[in-house]
């Protein structure tokens, strides 16, 4: 938690103490179903999965009222520890692995998210429009792309036009030479973490 506070220091009480729950929660569940690694849940649970999601934030301040879809949320990541940073919008969080949407909604009601829905669908058979869509190296990005695209909102309301964030790393010269309008943010900028050394959080406008 002193990870978290020291690059979120504008956390409120009730956004701590949810944050200070969260890995209890996952530590019980991840026992009866492996949602993320067990040893980072242990030894690097904030660093390594909330902080790495809240980079995100880093690159842009959600809006009240903002609708974002988190596809392949996995454990429930980018999208819960999100959701708590930003309880005045709504989050979608889709996977196609039902074990894994039925835990992330228990998890998301352990936490007191009213500001967070889960559905067991494929990215491509939703049907709503958002402001922006978020996801943590689920695919490549010409595939994530391809399943999303025209499920954005015309009206763009942010310093950044509707569109995609992806957190991946690594080198993707050639996973982006066919979107020359995305943009890479080192998250090593943002976070002074060894973790972070090859951390990026990828904005493509829709």
């Amino acid at each position: 938690m002193l990870t978290l506070t020291k690059y979120f220091s504008e956390l409120n009480n009730q956004q701590i103490e949810r944050f200070i729950q969260m890995k209890n929660i996952y530590m019980y569940w991840n026992t009866r179903i492996n949602l993320i690694s067990r040893k980072t849940i242990i030894n690097n649970f904030y660093e390594h999965h909330v902080l790495h999601s809240l980079g995100i934030a880093k690159i842009i301040n959600f809006l009240p009222k903002s609708y974002i879809m988190d596809v392949g949320t996995g454990g429930g990541f980018p999208g819960i520890p999100l959701a708590i940073l930003f309880p005045e919008s709504q989050f979608l969080l889709i996977d196609s692995i039902k074990k894994k949407t039925k835990v992330v909604e228990l998890i998301s009601y352990e936490l007191g998210l009213i500001n967070v829905n889960i559905s067991c669908i494929r990215a491509n058979d939703v049907k709503d429009k958002f402001d922006f869509i978020i996801s943590r190296a689920v695919t490549r990005i010409q595939y994530l792309y391809k399943w999303v695209k025209g499920k954005f909102l015309s009206k763009n309301r942010h310093n950044l036009p509707n569109g995609i964030f992806f957190l991946k790393g690594g080198d993707l010269s050639k996973e982006l030479k066919n979107f020359p309008q995305a943009k890479e943010y080192y998250l090593i900028d943002y976070f002074n973490q060894k973790f972070f050394y090859t951390k990026k959080v990828v904005y493509l406008p829709h």
